[in-house]
């Protein structure tokens, strides 16, 4: 798929066929694309967590914060934590940041993953949502190790809707041009 139509016509998607499962195989695959994300100094800093069964049901009730984000989880197939090893992404090998933004710099790594994730899903005929509501103790159900921090939630499947798109501001609404 040429990815100008990817980016264009891709959907956050909300409603998932529960009939049809999302295969090891199909995830590692665009998992596998998705590592090919850009970084600070090439760190690599995003990890995927992915939740099926039990493990995503679990995360489910971690919603209190946003109910539907529980009830879009249960429906979905697979549910992928995105996490970021904390103070790479951004910062100097002695710990100092590198950057005025300090740790802000791993959240736009990840961002950057986690569109390529969703980006190479399309792709692959799945769809997908990123959430950011969820309990403060959920990178603990989930169990993302000391040292990461949890940073989205994207439900993964095929989709039961076709949402339209939404509106979009002009392009000259959000350019600014200086000499």
């Amino acid at each position: 798929m040429e990815v100008v139509k990817c980016i264009r016509e891709r959907r956050s998607i909300r409603k998932f066929d529960t009939s049809k499962e999302v295969s090891r195989e199909l995830i590692e695959s665009v998992i596998d694309t998705a590592r090919f994300s850009p970084s600070w100094k090439n760190t690599q800093v995003t990890r995927y967590t992915v939740l099926t069964g039990e493990a995503k049901d679990k995360v489910a009730a971690c919603t209190n914060i946003w109910a539907k984000n529980g009830d879009i989880m249960r429906n979905a197939p697979i549910v992928v934590a995105l996490s970021v090893v904390d103070k790479r992404s951004g910062y100097e090998r002695d710990g100092s940041p590198s950057t005025p933004l300090g740790d802000g710099w791993q959240m736009f790594d990840c961002g950057i993953a986690a569109q390529s994730f969703c980006l190479a899903a399309f792709d692959a005929g799945l769809s997908t949502l990123i959430m950011g509501l969820y309990d403060d103790n959920t990178a603990e159900v989930i169990g993302i190790p000391e040292g990461q921090i949890l940073t989205a939630l994207i439900a993964v499947g095929y989709a039961a809707e076709e949402p339209a798109a939404p509106n979009r501001k002009e392009t000259a609404d959000l350019i600014t041009y200086k000499s």
